[in-house]
């Protein structure tokens, strides 16, 4: 499967890479902020997503600073392609 073919679209997120133990495909997860109405302070939650690693980044590693970018889906769950590697 060619990166070029993949009509990128849609959301866009940056997070760090989990694990990379399947064919071609990383968990990326990502902190955020969440209301909590009843005591009137936040909380973080994590959010994870599995993404397509394309051969130009098939180099990455757990740790790794990532954008991530919404495309066809790919299979049952990928629906985001790595764009960019941000961070090392």
């Amino acid at each position: 499967m060619k990166t070029e073919n993949l009509s990128r679209r849609g959301r866009t997120f940056t997070g760090t890479v989990k694990t990379f133990k399947m064919q071609k495909t990383a968990t990326i997860s990502w902190d955020r902020k969440v209301i909590v109405p009843k005591y009137e302070r936040y909380e973080t939650k994590t959010s994870k997503i599995k993404a397509h690693v394309p051969e130009e980044f098939k180099d990455i590693k757990e740790g790794y600073k990532v954008k991530i970018m919404e495309c066809r889906p790919i299979s049952k769950t990928k629906k985001f392609v790595v764009v960019e590697v941000l961070e090392k």
